[in-house]
């Protein structure tokens, strides 16, 4: 016997991105599938919170993970699984597609599994969604910048006495697709944002509020001092709150507020909601399905859109589609999956993570503008409620019902007379709409849905 102890096998290097998503497909083919994809994100996020002048948190982190989906070919269907990885070794890539093709062969078949036939993105337009140049702000830079916006929340009014704090974010992408089909093809992109939280305080009260912004690139954000500025008006416009009698009244949503109702509308137009018969919007294309004011867009092209893309979690092309046009329900948002469940196209809406299947999401969605900003539409508004905040998820895609805490001000003669707090709004997400009765030309973009101010005939304010 040998004195010495066995040597260990040396360490492999790691594939890169490329060389990972290619290997992952040939391993996992001769692992028995028929059919596979494979995606790699990269992603680098930093994030810095100041509060009270105080740095209260830096974090970075850094992902690298392989996802591989192996579909098996069966006579009644595709059987199908998905496993992820961050360990870019050769032999572990190898490792987990054998893996992830047994696990396939243990699952259910399904006759509408399966990637696309064909129509793979060809070209990958230049979409603003990074910038190469751009090396990104210094850890100090971002100190700076969060520093400034609490500065200047606090230089608005001595009332500004505390912070919930004010966060910078950066995040940095590279995501490479490949599938058995032939295509591959990669794209980076890059996001930036700062928020601030003041709190306002007075006789015992105290109010807080945010604002932020968010861009693709770090010399587009507003400046900071702006962006705390904005803030602490909007809390200290809160001092004094109350409730209100319960009414049915006119209601108000500024754009910051009107995109969650967009949020609630994405959740009844994905496929998989529609072909699981959890909308109450199925089977309702080319109805009438709100006011004729009311036009959504879905673009996955649109010019350094927060969720602008070259090509969707499928390798589709993204593109332009009319969701709602003149309140009529255009198109469902659809992925390969839930398109032949309803005996549809995809709409190149597909998404998915490194560990997860696609599955059909928005890309960047928007309620088109109207005429005339918030100002105009509460003078045009003779007793109402102009809602600022919402608070909790009352709402089921199922029937449309909602109902949702609620926060604002109080139209009187079309002006705000106080601010209100502690009631809830009412109603039905098909009402609604269809009671849309202005809609401004004030679209604010802070992520990827987007919406101009709107207000609504008729809701009920529950309060006292």
């Amino acid at each position: 016997m040998s004195d010495h102890a066995p040597l260990e096998a040396p360490l492999e290097a790691p594939l890169d991105a490329r060389q990972a998503v290619e290997r992952a497909l040939e391993q996992v083919r001769r692992a028995g599938a028929d059919q596979a994809d494979a995606l790699l994100l990269e992603g680098d996020s930093v994030e810095v919170r100041v509060r009270n002048g105080e740095v209260d948190v830096v974090s970075q982190a850094r992902e690298r993970v392989l996802g591989i989906r192996a579909l098996v070919g069966t006579s009644e269907g595709l059987r199908s699984a998905v496993c992820s990885t961050s360990d870019l070794s050769p032999s572990a890539v190898e490792r987990m597609a054998q893996e992830t093709a047994a696990l396939a062969r243990a699952t259910a078949p399904d006759p509408d599994a399966g990637l696309p036939e064909a129509g793979f993105a060809e070209d990958l337009p230049d979409l603003g969604i990074s910038d190469a140049s751009e090396a990104g702000p210094t850890l100090e830079a971002r100190i700076d910048a969060a520093r400034r916006a609490e500065d200047a929340a606090r230089g608005v009014d001595p009332r500004i006495a505390n912070f919930e704090g004010s966060d910078v974010s950066s995040d940095t992408t590279r995501r490479v697709y490949g599938n058995s089909r032939g295509f591959l093809a990669e794209y980076e992109s890059t996001s930036h944002g700062i928020s601030c939280m003041p709190i306002a305080q007075e006789n015992g009260s105290m109010q807080m509020s945010w604002w932020s912004s968010v861009r693709r690139s770090w010399c587009d954000l507003d400046d900071p001092a702006h962006v705390g500025r904005v803030a602490a008006e909007r809390a200290l416009s809160r001092l004094g709150a109350r409730r209100v009698a319960t009414c049915e009244v006119p209601i108000v949503f500024e754009p910051s507020t009107a995109r969650s109702l967009l949020g609630h509308l994405v959740a009844c137009v994905s496929g998989s909601s529609v072909y699981r018969g959890a909308s109450f919007l199925a089977n309702r294309l080319g109805d009438r399905v709100a006011s004729e004011r009311v036009n959504v867009v879905d673009d996955g092209r649109r010019i350094g859109g927060l969720g602008s893309r070259p090509f969707d979690g499928e390798g589709l092309p993204t593109r332009r589609t009319p969701v709602i046009e003149n309140g009529r329900l255009a198109s469902y948002l659809l992925d390969t999956y839930s398109a032949r469940k309803l005996g549809m196209a995809s709409t190149g809406n597909a998404s998915r993570g490194a560990g997860s299947a696609p599955g059909a999401g928005p890309t960047n969605l928007w309620l088109e503008p109207g005429e005339g900003d918030l100002d105009a539409i509460v003078a045009d508004t003779e007793r109402g409620f102009l809602v600022t905040w919402l608070f909790g998820h009352g709402f089921n895609p199922v029937s449309g019902d909602f109902s949702r805490g609620a926060a604002g001000y109080w139209i009187e003669d079309g002006r705000l007379s106080h601010p209100v707090e502690e009631v809830t709004i009412a109603g039905n997400l098909l009402d609604m709409l269809c009671n849309v009765d202005a809609v401004g030309d004030d679209l604010l973009w802070q992520g990827s849905l987007a919406s101009p101010s709107v207000r609504i005939s008729s809701m009920t304010v529950a309060g006292e």
